[in-house]
């Protein structure tokens, strides 16, 4: 390589450099040096020409300088890199609208406060402020609450300006806000107690639900199913916590505006009707023979003409789905435990179904099915398929069945992923622990089967149906016991006219107080 005006043993520098690329080398590569070298070069001529063009000088003296040494390039590598000015584009709490003007919100808040007695708002008026800042009618429980209004009984204009501007200027969207507005202090999740306040004041007001009001005492069975079934939708992290971002990718918070729109709640199936919470309490009310709340295994054996298996069921009361077991009574379920577990085993196609039940299968908590596992809850259907008089498919060719329907990913196990993957979960864990629903789709069309997973229409899930048809058998049920009571009545007046008046109204008082204990 010809370098001119340039010497190695003339110039120090480049000599220096040479040794820096060389240093713990035994050779250096000609293609390292080349690069190197030139990159030298170019630095010294840049530095050359930024000394002439700061101070004067005569005429230059004529010198040979590489064309390649002009290249713009040879900044870039001489010079710092320049800092890049990336503009914010993560907005967790929402995108602020510099349109919105706070000011003009707030005044008419203060112009409506102002139609009130001393400025104070109670609660059964509230929701006339949660439309004025553009929020769902139900909103207004949480903001009288977050206002003060929970030990005043009122809400003052200053309270809840202080409280809205606050909000105002640090959530910028619905998820943020009602977040804010329902979480204790300095929390940015959501727990179960902090939907009792909400959830109160819809069971109060909500037309839909006025029957309700002489009936007190299903207030918090009907508060608690509503809670269950809003953490078994929206909380896919199973932590007990609905954080921001969940509330985000569920439809809560447009479940919960529809309430002030739509007055029959039973046309709302998720989270709030009311005929999906009496269908959940009867089957919980018939398992619950001592009437305290609480099922054992024993109970639970009962459900459905004893439908689930007992290997399963000592896998739902160990622990690896029910929460605070412990913390209320050894080996009982709760209600709240049984409104997931109800609502998990009559549909199985839902995330938080397949994971509720993956849980229970996975027996060492591997994250996995192994050949093992599925034949250790096999063994019991063919137990109880042999005492029924049927003979059993052997669990090498049922299993080559599953394998088929699942089409694992790895060879030899089955992961959560696959069952999600392959939209056939349902028939999957229904051939390991429920015997009359394994035996319903053996006897089904395959045609029809796979009908079903191609099916992506707007079709009510199997949740909708079967509480659609349990509510109807448990309505019938109802009417008929009703019926067969006024009979009754009537054959003992007929049977009994002879008696005295005392006598039938003493009688007549018995039975009315009969039909009305539990």
């Amino acid at each position: 390589m010809m370098i001119k005006e340039t010497s190695l043993r003339r110039d120090p520098d480049l000599r220096g450099e040479l040794a820096f690329l060389a240093k713990g080398c035994d050779f250096v590569l000609p293609s390292r040096f080349k690069k190197r070298l030139k990159s030298f070069q170019q630095a010294q001529v840049q530095n050359k020409q930024e000394k002439k063009s700061a101070s004067p000088s005569p005429t230059p003296v004529n010198s040979t300088v590489s064309p390649q040494s002009l290249v713009p390039t040879s900044k870039v590598t001489a010079s710092a890199p320049l800092s890049v000015n990336i503009p914010r584009f993560y907005f967790p709490s929402g995108l602020p609208n510099v349109c919105n003007s706070h000011e003009e919100t707030i005044a008419k808040v203060e112009a409506a406060f102002a139609e009130f007695e001393d400025e104070r708002v109670p609660l059964n008026e509230m929701g006339k402020i949660a439309k004025i800042c553009c929020c769902p009618l139900y909103w207004k429980a949480p903001m009288f609450n977050a206002s003060g209004g929970e030990r005043t009984g009122f809400v003052s204009v200053h309270s809840f300006v202080a409280m809205w501007r606050k909000i105002l200027h640090n959530c910028h969207d619905d998820a943020s806000k009602f977040i804010c507005l329902l979480a204790k202090p300095n929390y940015n999740y959501l727990e179960q107690e902090d939907f009792i306040p909400l959830l109160q004041d819809v069971v109060e007001t909500h037309p839909g639900l006025t029957f309700l009001k002489d009936a007190p005492e299903f207030h918090s069975r009907y508060i608690t199913t509503v809670i269950q079934r809003i953490f078994y939708t929206v909380n896919r992290s199973w932590s007990g916590k609905i954080s921001l971002t969940e509330l985000k990718k569920s439809n809560f918070l447009q479940t919960l505006a529809l309430l002030e729109e739509e007055e029959d709640i039973n046309q709302i199936t998720d989270y709030f009707s009311y005929e999906h919470f009496y269908v959940i309490y009867c089957k919980f009310w018939e398992l619950d023979t001592d009437h305290d709340l609480y099922i054992s295994q024993k109970d639970l054996a009962r459900y459905n003409d004893q439908a689930l298996s007992s290997r399963i069921i000592e896998r739902i009361f160990s622990g690896a789905v029910l929460r605070g077991i412990q913390v209320h009574k050894e080996n009982q379920m709760s209600y709240a435990d049984f409104v997931w577990l109800l609502i998990s085993e009559e549909d199985k196609r839902t995330p938080t179904s397949i994971e509720y039940w993956f849980r229970c299968m996975d027996l060492d908590g591997d994250g996995m099915l192994s050949m093992y596992e599925l034949e250790y809850f096999y063994e019991e259907q063919c137990e109880r398929m042999e005492s029924m008089g049927i003979e059993p498919l052997p669990f090498h060719d049922l299993l080559c069945q599953m394998l088929d329907l699942v089409k694992p990913e790895f060879e030899g196990r089955v992961t959560l992923r696959d069952l999600k993957k392959c939209k056939m979960a349902h028939i999957f864990y229904n051939t390991f622990f429920n015997l009359e629903k394994y035996l319903d789709n053996e006897q089904r069309d395959p045609f029809a089967v796979q009908k079903d997973v191609e099916n992506d229409g707007p079709e009510p899930s199997d949740w909708d149906r079967y509480a659609a048809e349990e509510y109807e058998i448990l309505v019938a049920e109802e009417s008929g016991n009703e019926q067969l009571q006024e009979g009754s009545f009537d054959d003992d007046y007929e049977t009994d006219e002879l008696l005295s008046l005392p006598e039938i109204g003493e009688k007549s008082d018995k039975l009315v107080i009969s039909d009305l204990s539990p």
